[in-house]
């Protein structure tokens, strides 16, 4: 990733953020600028608090190296945050997880696949408390409303995206 790409990203998710009624800031110091390990973003509402280290890819699995997660939950954890990696992949919206959620290669780095980010991350609505996601097997066992299905299925498959799902299921 470009610097002037991952600039333009964490200043995107800064000022989503923002939108979403947290308080935030961008760590302007963080990477290669100082050798003091700093998270890409800092936010919160009140009640959460998160440290981000923010990616974004064309499509490319997203690596970050070990030491990187190790300073982002160091940091963390001393000032009283959670961490989370956001992702972001060209004509996606972000994604985040928690670092113990990563997928860790041999080498002792984490990895974010597109697919992964897609099925398994916490996506922007979520995030910040907009919307809870509701997976197929969490609809129930009780017999579910064979509309729900069908409109959870169009989700899943990518047929109907989850404005359009959330207003029909309203």
């Amino acid at each position: 990733m470009s610097h002037a790409k991952g600039d333009r990203r964490e200043r995107e998710l800064v000022n989503a953020l923002d939108e979403a009624g947290f308080a935030v800031m961008r760590a302007p110091a963080s990477g290669a600028a100082t050798d003091r390990e700093l998270p890409d973003v800092l936010a919160g509402d009140g009640d959460t608090f998160y440290a981000i280290e923010a990616k974004s890819s064309a499509g490319d699995p997203i690596y970050l190296s070990g030491e990187e997660v190790e300073a982002l939950t160091y940091f963390a954890r001393n000032f009283g945050a959670k961490p989370r990696i956001g992702v972001r992949f060209d004509r996606e919206d972000w994604y985040f997880f928690h670092p113990a959620d990563l997928h860790v290669t041999d080498g002792g780095n984490y990895r974010v696949k597109k697919e992964t980010a897609l099925a398994d991350g916490t996506d922007f609505p979520e995030f910040v408390g907009d919307t809870e996601k509701v997976t197929l097997a969490e609809v129930g066992d009780d017999g579910p409303d064979e509309d729900v299905v069908r409109v959870l299925n169009a989700v899943e498959q990518g047929v109907m995206d989850v404005e359009e799902a959330a207003e029909l299921l309203e």
